[in-house]
This record gives structure tokens, C-alpha cells and sequence, in this order.
């Protein structure tokens, strides 16, 4: 199959790279604002160069990968489904949610499949945590925690766009859990802080973050992040029940240190990119795209997963800046 990528910056590059490999892809064309990307991407895995993204849908393809900036994703997934053509598309949908409520509405429908880039649910240790709950092995669940940590804070530029860390970091989180559980989230309590770069709290942001979420269920699941971790990129998931308790991202490149004596895990180098972390889920998740737009497996990720993540990361925001619980339904609604 031919793929289309709008975005050819380090993920959309990335992306290129991984399809490129694939089997199921024969060839790829690409665009972007800035010329010299494409051109990079073009000569590196011999693709052909678009110069905008409506030459990019006429050229053929049959599948679309959005890699492009935030605020250009509804306008692209909007042409790809209006050529067509079915889309992969990096999260957020849009900057705010009513753009993705809009999007949605849109599309809605249309019998155009569209992928969301939520690419732990590609993940070993994630998909094996989703069968564990899935097949009673774990008994009720009373506890989730997740964890996300980043190893240095991303540049100032990208803070003041990003929507704030609940938007940008956690969100990952909030997706995981509703996709391992099989459960909704409706209420959340969250807390924040500053400890480290001045232009972070500058930008009316937190670096490092803490919530609480109430599920559907009763499990409280409890999501931690932060943008200072100097030992290195720290993903991980524990989930506790009446009958076991099993963990995600306990492996040799863990980077935690234990000081219990005796005791050397991890030994391995600690995990430092997530693009490292994930290489094989990232795999995996364009792997499963060529499937969608093969028409022989529907989204694994739709347009509506990617905004219920998106509702909980805003209840979270508010809760944060009113020091008080906020339900899912209060954000619905406002």
C-alpha cells in the first residue's frame, strides 16, 4: 500500500522510518512547511515529495499519517476522511476540546476509519496487564497506579503550546487506564507543584503533578508525573486486586535504584528516550494502522477514546487550579 505522512518533524520523521520497514508499505509520499524536511525524509527512504497536503491525497494513497502540529490536526483528518482516505493521527485530536468534539461531528458517519496515536496500547507489557484484568486473574481491582517521567523538561516553546502538562504528559495515563481496566473515569482530584525550570511555572503550568481518579467502578487509580526525573524516562503501571497484583515497565532498564542490600535490579542501562521505550509499540501501532486501512481490523484507537482521555486531562486542569474534585460530568458540561 502507498501511506501519505503530513509532518515530517521527529515523530513524523520517526513514523517514516518505522513505515518504511514494513511489509505491507510499498511507498510513501511526504510533505511539510518546510521544505528541507521532506526532502530529508524523501532522500533517506525514498519516498516522493508533496508540496502540499491536497497534492499529497491525489497522489494516490491509501492511508494518511498526521505527524503535523497540533493546531493542524482537525483541518487534516477533515481532508483525509473528505479524500477517502483512511487517517492515523498523533494525539490531540485538536488544541481544545470543542475543536474535537467538532472534529468528531464532522466525521462522524463517514465509514472513514481514523487511528489515534496512543501507542502504549501497543505495548507489550500493557496489552499483557489488559488480558490479566480482563481475564479475572487479578480478582476486583482496588488500586491502579500509573506513572509517567520524564527525564528533562521539554524546551520552553513547546510548555507555552502544549496545554499544560495534564494535557501534554498525563493524558497517556488517563488513556492507558481506561484501556487496561475497561473502566470510566468520573471524578478526579489533583495536585501540582514547581520545583525546577522557572519558565514551566511561567507559563502557568506545573512540572510535577499528582491525581487521584475515581472509576467507574470504585477502583481509585492514582497517576503521577513530572518533568524532572534524572535517572531517566520512567514509565510504569501497577494494578492490585483482591486475588494478584502485577506491574508494567518492571524491567532490566528500569530506571529506579533500589538501596535494599543485597539486591542489584535493574542492572541494565535505565530507559532515557521515550521513543526508546516505545520503539516496538510505535511499531506495532502503524503495523495495526496498514491493518485499518487494509479494512481487515476497525480503529484500535478512535477518535472517541482519544477525547474521553481528552475530559479527564481537563478535569484534572481544573481540579489542579480550584484545589477541589471535579466530576467528569461537570467538564461535559461546562
Amino acid at each position: 500500500m502507498r501511506i501519505g505522512i503530513l509532518g515530517l518533524g521527529r515523530i513524523g520523521a520517526f513514523h517514516a522510518e518505522t513505515l518504511s520497514e514494513l511489509d505491507a508499505v510499498d511507498s510513501l509520499v511526504v510533505a511539510d512547511p518546510f521544505a528541507d524536511a521532506a526532502k530529508a525524509a524523501a532522500e533517506r527512504f525514498g519516498a516522493e515529495v508533496a508540496d502540499s497536503p491536497e497534492a499529497l491525497l491525489s497522489a494516490g494513497v491509501d492511508g494518511l499519517v498526521v505527524a503535523a502540529a497540533t493546531g493542524a490536526h482537525p483541518a487534516l483528518i477533515r481532508a483525509g476522511v473528505e479524500a477517502g482516505v483512511p487517517v492515523f493521527c498523533e494525539k490531540p485530536v485538536a488544541r481544545t476540546m470543542a475543536e474535537g468534539v467538532g472534529v468528531l461531528a464532522a466525521v462522524r458517519g463517514s465509514g472513514v476509519p481514523i487511528q489515534i496515536g496512543y501507542n502504549r496500547r501497543f505495548d507489550a507489557g500493557f496489552t499483557a496487564a489488559r488480558a490479566a484484568v480482563r481475564a479475572g486473574e487479578l480478582g476486583t481491582l482496588h488500586t491502579v497506579r500509573s506513572t509517567t517521567l520524564d527525564p528533562a523538561p521539554p524546551p520552553a516553546a513547546y510548555v507555552a503550546a502544549s496545554g499544560g502538562i495534564f494535557r501534554d504528559c498525563s493524558v497517556h495515563d488517563f488513556d492507558i487506564i481506561r484501556w487496561v481496566t475497561g473502566r470510566e473515569v468520573t471524578e478526579v482530584y489533583a495536585a501540582g507543584g514547581n520545583r525546577g525550570a522557572d519558565y514551566i511555572a511561567a507559563a502557568g503550568d506545573a512540572d510535577t503533578v499528582g491525581a487521584v481518579l475515581t472509576l467507574d467502578d470504585g477502583t481509585l487509580a492514582v497517576v503521577s508525573n513530572s518533568r524532572h526525573n534524572g535517572r531517566g524516562y520512567d514509565v510504569r503501571m501497577e494494578l492490585h486486586g483482591f486475588r494478584d497484583s502485577i506491574a508494567v515497565g518492571l524491567d532490566g532498564q528500569l530506571p529506579l535504584r533500589s538501596v535494599e542490600p543485597g539486591v542489584s535490579f535493574p542492572a541494565g542501562t535505565p530507559h532515557d528516550f521515550f521513543m526508546d521505550r516505545f520503539a516496538a509499540a510505535y511499531r506495532a501501532e502503524l503495523t495495526a494502522f496498514t491493518e485499518v486501512v487494509a479494512g481487515t481490523r476497525p480503529s484500535p484507537c478512535t477518535i472517541e477514546d482519544a477525547l474521553e482521555a481528552g475530559w479527564i486531562a481537563e478535569a484534572c486542569t481544573l481540579s489542579l487550579r480550584e484545589h477541589r474534585p471535579v466530576s467528569l460530568a461537570e467538564v461535559r458540561e461546562g
